[in-house]
């Protein structure tokens, strides 16, 4: 199902933590890519091209704050919508707000809560969100006889 929904990158280091965000994500139609750590998300992320990156905070090589600065740095990912999911504390939630993060999930969180962030974040951004831009050029004519093709 490519695009169905939007196309989110999970970066965490605890495989766990990741299936149980890409399950949660796939249910509601989104395609789901998985990377460990901060170091394999910049790897990926242009071949991926997500509409969503999801940062747990504290992993090896490279975390969730520093990767956050790296993508906004890079004009290629500098619009691409942030979300930090982790145990988050004052610090950080400041820190990632300097770093140009979008939008924080506190660990353990609710999966509506989880897929209704990812939501908001596709729909603030250029994704398709169709309940909200899909509407404003529909003057359809009545069927009258069926000639186009």
């Amino acid at each position: 199902m490519p695009g169905a929904s939007g196309r989110v990158l999970v970066v965490d280091d605890n495989k766990v933590i990741r299936q149980l965000i890409r399950v949660n994500l796939e249910l509601e139609g989104f395609e789901v890519v998985t990377a460990a750590d901060g170091a394999e998300c910049l790897d990926i992320v242009h071949e991926v091209r997500p509409d969503v990156i999801t940062l747990d905070v504290v992993m090896p090589r490279l975390d969730g704050l520093r990767t956050a600065a790296r993508l906004r740095a890079d004009p290629r990912t500098a619009q691409l919508p942030l979300m930090i999911v982790s145990a988050c504390t004052p610090h950080e939630v400041e820190s990632g707000l300097d770093a140009g993060v979008d939008a924080f999930l506190s660990k353990p969180f609710e999966p509506g809560e989880l897929v209704g962030i990812v939501r908001s974040l596709l729909g603030r951004d250029h994704g398709p969100a169709p309940e909200r831009d899909a509407e404003p050029e529909e003057p359809e004519p009545a069927p009258v006889g069926g000639e186009h093709e």
